[in-house]
């Protein structure tokens, strides 16, 4: 009867977490781990950790729609990523328990952290699933990032689990359970109260600009084409009708950016590879955005593909920024390919993220899934940047999530974000994350998306120390391994001893 109620908290908390992953419901996160911790610390080993994995499986295959990988490749990655995130659980059982006492908690909080963080640096998905992101609209929770990065948030949640569970095994008891309890409590309390203090804190009167982004005409390109012209890839015979449509895509980002312009807009910036151009034609171009953003007295931000035919990893994907005198003051390639198609074609830039001051102030570009890497985006925030813009260019399952996860470097950096997007939301955030403005490709009508963006940042202690907490994290999870490793290894030499005595 014990298994089956285990059993059912597994599928309870996998489901959870499975339907959070997709559409990020803050509290499913807390309860999902919960669960999960429950189910595994009850269910007999190492059948109740089998058991683990496959829930954890199945949740990741409902939950992760941003892995672009199709076929068995698809399946294999999300083993690898279950079998990561069985770690912390298979910790928790063998250091925590052996730990005992209010310390064990920590156990598995320093496990989860320490394998997304791992998985950040050395995984090609970065950040991507990160439970932390789950947590987008909570902004008091959310100010954490600007303080210790996402890593303090996945903390929290992760060691709300252990607590909870612990009173749980102790029939809430009172008078066992007070000292983790309380403790927990207080952390908690003083980061909602201090976050909270920091959003009411935060000035409302900065100068800020009119900022607009456009999209491309949806029926320009039938379904493959822009991806032949990427790709170089396209036939002899499509290349004269192609051409004609490139030259229609040039000029209406181009009107559409002077519309906006006259309008009012100070910035006016294209999603990733939203322009595609083959090389020989760039050099015409950007002497017709110069004049544009010259004649207009705008800065122009333009998320391009440049093609260069007939040469292995023909694709640059760009982004290049005039501001009002005609000046390029940012000319940067993307730094982290999105693994399988993008990887194949695509030529990385130097992992230089630029920041330039202007006289509206110290603007930073990167590019979609570079921000999916903490570490690199905080050189926005070393460079003490105001404005980070990154354009982007996904689909449209995961058009929400990844709006979400891009708010979270705003914070982090002081920032505030204009993230115009192909195929999905394009949004502005301030550097607190609330959302200022967003417009989504995919609903009907205009997809021009305008917001008033401060133009001054503020300093956060992230930008300083970047991911020490995270490495905390790791060093507290050694530091537990060896302490119950030592007493292992004592518990055996003193038993050996105890042996020859008796002898």
């Amino acid at each position: 009867m014990a298994q089956a109620s285990s059993l059912i908290w597994l599928i309870a908390g996998a489901a959870l977490l499975g339907m959070t992953l997709r559409t990020p419901i803050p509290l499913f996160a807390w309860l999902a781990l919960t669960f999960l911790l429950q189910a595994t610390r009850s269910l007999p080993a190492p059948a109740g950790l089998l058991w683990t994995w496959l829930a954890l499986y199945a949740a990741l295959l409902f939950g992760r729609r941003d892995i672009p990988v199709s076929g068995p490749a698809h399946y294999l990655i999300v083993a690898f990523v279950a079998t990561a995130l069985t770690l912390p659980f298979v910790l928790d059982r063998v250091v925590g328990f052996r730990i005992g006492g209010a310390a064990a908690t920590l156990v598995f909080p320093l496990a989860w952290v320490t394998v997304e963080f791992l998985q950040s640096r050395f995984a090609p998905a970065a950040t991507w699933g990160s439970i932390a992101y789950t947590q987008y609209g909570l902004l008091p929770l959310m100010q954490v990032a600007a303080f210790v990065g996402i890593w303090g948030i996945t903390f929290l949640i992760a060691w709300f689990a252990s607590t909870v569970d612990l009173a749980w095994s102790h029939g809430f008891d009172w008078s066992v359970v007070r000292t983790p309890v309380v403790t927990y409590a207080a952390v908690l309390g003083v980061v909602v109260l201090g976050g909270s203090v920091r959003l009411a804190l935060a000035p409302t009167d900065r100068a800020s600009i009119r900022v607009a982004t456009v999209n491309r005409p949806v029926d320009l390109f039938i379904p493959g084409e822009m991806t032949r012209i990427a790709e170089d890839s396209a036939a002899p015979e499509e290349r004269e009708r192609l051409a004609g449509k490139l030259a229609r895509l040039h000029d209406w980002f181009l009107d559409q950016s002077r519309r906006e312009a006259r309008a009012g807009a100070r910035l006016v910036a294209w999603p990733e590879q939203n322009l595609l151009i083959y090389a020989e034609d760039e050099p015409a171009f950007l002497a017709r955005a110069q004049r544009l953003a010259t004649e207009e007295g705008f800065y122009l931000a333009m998320g391009m593909g440049t093609v260069h035919r007939g040469e292995p990893h023909s694709f640059e994907n760009k982004l290049i920024v005039f501001d009002p005198s005609g000046r390029m003051i940012v000319s940067y390639l993307k730094s982290h390919a999105v693994p399988g198609w993008e990887a194949s074609i695509m030529r990385r830039g130097d992992g230089h993220l630029p920041v330039v001051a202007t006289q509206d102030g110290r603007i930073a570009g990167a590019i979609c899934f570079d921000d999916a890497f903490p570490e690199f985006v905080r050189q926005a925030g070393r460079g003490a940047a105001d404005i980070l813009i990154v354009p982007a260019n996904e689909w449209k399952a995961i058009k929400t999530v990844h709006a979400q996860m891009a708010a979270f470097r705003a914070v982090e950096n002081g920032v505030a974000l204009v993230r115009p997007a192909a195929s999905g939301l394009s949004t502005a955030v301030d550097a607190w994350g609330r959302l200022l403005g967003v417009a989504d490709y995919f609903a009907p009508g205009d997809r021009t998306m305008v917001a008033q963006v401060p133009v001054r940042g503020v300093r956060t202690l992230y930008a300083k120390t970047g991911d020490l907490f995270a490495w905390l994290c790791v060093a507290g999870l050694v530091v537990g391994v060896g302490i119950v490793a030592l007493r292992a290894a004592s518990a055996v030499n003193i038993g050996g001893l105890s042996l020859i005595f008796a002898r």
